[in-house]
């Protein structure tokens, strides 16, 4: 399978850079997510936890969309599976995860996200 399927290189560019944002902006909402629920296990206050969470779940919604473009365009490198992969770690697989942050260092992209676990 091609790297880049699309006619528009500049297009399939700005569809990477879209996934690796909204990849890196749902890593930092699930770790705000996972020091809150910290915080509160440790009784640090208990207000704004619904609110990261909703936070989290958009960010989630959010990454899954913009793998569903990969994936409908065509730009899956190496043989991976951006979609599958998406899905699977925003369900909590940590491999899944590492597959997508590879896939934002192969694509140029590496600054927006954070290594995997």
């Amino acid at each position: 399978m091609s790297s880049c399927s699309s006619d528009d290189p500049a297009q399939a560019k700005a569809w990477q850079r879209d996934f690796c944002a909204k990849l890196g902006s749902w890593q930092d909402a699930r770790h705000a997510t996972t020091a809150s629920v910290a915080d509160d296990d440790a009784g640090v206050g208990q207000k704004g936890q619904s609110f990261e969470f909703d936070d989290t779940e958009s960010a989630a919604r959010a990454v899954i969309d913009a793998s569903n473009r990969l994936d409908r365009e065509g730009l899956e490198q190496g043989g991976s599976h951006i979609l599958d992969d998406t899905v699977n770690a925003v369900g909590g697989d940590i491999r899944a995860e590492g597959r997508a942050v590879s896939y934002c260092d192969s694509s140029g992209f590496e600054t927006l996200v954070g290594s995997a676990g």
